[in-house]
């Protein structure tokens, strides 16, 4: 757009209605009823700050978003649009996109460690009570003490089945670790992989410095992560945004007041952000709001109801968009006086009334000024955008990847040595240790039994060779006996036959003295 001010320039009434780029990080909210026109104000609002050269990130839910990557063309409406609102100059070109996806299925995977999420949103993404929030506490310190990384959902599994196994052991330095605790965290982490949330956790880890870049002409990169299969899974999606605007806040340095935002951030169904959020991360969000804008960060919130944002939030939201609202219950009348009386006050213009016969593209809009004071209501349409409204062809969108400055940077899975890892190798060497030891026992035993057996078997055979020593010479008498009983029997037979009287006669002849003849 060649008019003056044209990147500025966001809606019309009597007046033009610019954003004041210094005041863009005081953060916003666009508000309003499904098909009122909220997706066609962020885009404008996005294209406003490209031109800008403010970076910008925004969740893309039904993936219209993605038609900013592609030139509009001037279709029956946009020209009714154009000669409404008298604009000159006006051409539909083509905005810088980055894709994102968790799933890395429509863009550019975006992945954190788990170390990186905390203890505090991993609570409330697993859905923890106070109990087993404080276990997990203790899980973290544990892997901080013993310098075990915590990169994906195995390493906090394992992990958790490490400490689980060996509470005894840590209980004395960490207070009570409740295995029931332990078995409800295992088993909403089970849930939460069967989400998808695996492909969340791991690395490379996204370098937050990647959403604040521009292109070779100077317009802001817009960041556009595919929500529409992360928001079957609400809970991760709200918590994946607030993890992303947690880091912001920390790995930013202070900025200070600048002459327009580093990068603008638009979180759409915002309202999922605070659904059952314990009040301890009410007050993180809040002070992440509050103190962020000190980064160069301006916060839009997205949602149908300003009912839908805590009172603490939504009253850090400067620049507002209010598309339509009905007002059929009791509820949609509070909220339209609510949403009526956070504007200043316009004189000419009943606002409460307004609010509910807003046409399509038409809201009630109000900046801040070069004071940070909010202008007066106006009740204006939204300029067309200049690119595509509705999304791009998965074929255009694949060829835009493929032509990132980031392309190849976070496409390959990293799996390097961590919890996991070092948890396995050490049950193993544990387990070999007890093998060794049980193998040692068990050898020592049977070497013992051995022993015993020949021992008991040198015993026996001692006592049989006592034994039979002792027969020996118990029985040596009885053969003493018996050879002079053979001897006396071997006589008397030898005395009885002729040769015996003869050697008896002799023997008595000699014995006596010689022959009887004279």
């Amino acid at each position: 757009m060649a008019y003056k001010g044209a990147e500025t320039y966001i809606a019309k009434s009597d007046i033009e209605l610019h954003i004041t780029p210094k005041m863009a990080n005081r953060h916003g909210l666009i508000a309003g009823a499904t098909g009122t026109g909220k997706t066609v104000t962020l885009q404008v609002l996005a294209e406003s700050f490209s031109l800008q050269g403010v970076p910008v990130f925004m969740t893309d839910i039904k993936g219209d978003l993605s038609g900013a990557g592609k030139a509009g063309t001037k279709g029956k409406r946009i020209l009714e649009r154009i000669e409404k609102l008298g604009l000159t100059g006006y051409e539909n070109r083509t905005f810088p996109i980055c894709f994102w996806d968790v799933f890395g299925e429509q863009g550019h995977p975006m992945r954190t460690t788990i170390t990186e999420m905390g203890p505090l949103l991993l609570s409330r993404l697993l859905n923890l009570n106070d109990t087993q929030e404080g276990v997990l506490n203790v899980v973290f310190k544990i892997a901080d003490d013993n310098e075990l990384l915590l990169l994906d959902l195995k390493d906090l599994t394992s992990l958790l089945e490490y400490v689980g196994n060996n509470r005894d052991q840590f209980t004395v330095s960490y207070g009570n670790i409740s295995a029931a605790s332990i078995g409800a965290i295992q088993r909403n982490l089970l849930v939460l992989e069967q989400q998808g949330a695996e492909h969340f956790f791991g690395e490379p880890a996204f370098d937050i410095n990647d959403l604040l870049q521009t292109d070779s002409e100077g317009l802001g990169i817009l960041n556009i992560l595919a929500a529409d299969k992360l928001m079957q899974s609400p809970r991760i999606y709200s918590t994946f945004l607030l993890w992303l605007l947690s880091e912001l806040f920390e790995e930013l340095p202070e900025a200070g007041d600048l002459e327009k935002p580093k990068l603008v951030f638009f979180f759409d169904e915002a309202h999922l952000l605070f659904n059952e959020a314990p009040k301890i991360l009410q007050d993180k969000i809040e002070q992440v709001v509050r103190l962020i804008r000190s980064k160069g960060v301006g916060v839009y919130f997205i949602s149908q109801n300003p009912l839908d944002i805590p009172d603490s939030v939504l009253g850090q939201l400067g620049n507002r968009v209010q598309h339509a609202l009905r007002a059929y219950t009791p509820r949609d009348q509070k909220a339209v006086k609510a949403a009526a009386t956070t504007f200043r006050v316009n004189p000419k213009l009943d606002v409460e009334t307004a609010i509910t016969e807003l046409g399509v593209g038409e809201a009630l809009v109000s900046f801040l000024d070069e004071k940070g004071i909010p202008m007066m209501v106006e009740r204006a349409l939204i300029l067309p955008p200049c690119s595509q409204i509705g999304p791009i062809t998965p074929e255009e969108r694949s060829l835009i990847t493929s032509k990132s400055a980031v392309y190849g940077v976070y496409e390959k899975l990293l799996d390097r040595e961590s919890a996991f890892e070092i948890l396995h190798k050490r049950v193993s060497e544990a387990n070999i240790v007890k093998a060794e030891e049980e193998a040692a026992d068990q050898a020592a035993k049977e070497k013992l039994a051995k022993a015993k057996e020949e021992a008991a078997l040198a015993r026996a055979e001692a006592a049989k060779e006592r034994a039979e020593r002792s027969k020996r010479r118990n029985s040596g008498g009885d053969i003493f006996s018996e050879l002079t009983k053979q001897a006396g029997r071997t006589v008397s037979r030898t005395m009885g036959s002729e040769i015996g009287r003869q050697l008896v006669r002799g023997l008595l002849g000699s014995i006596f003295g010689g022959s009887r003849k004279k």
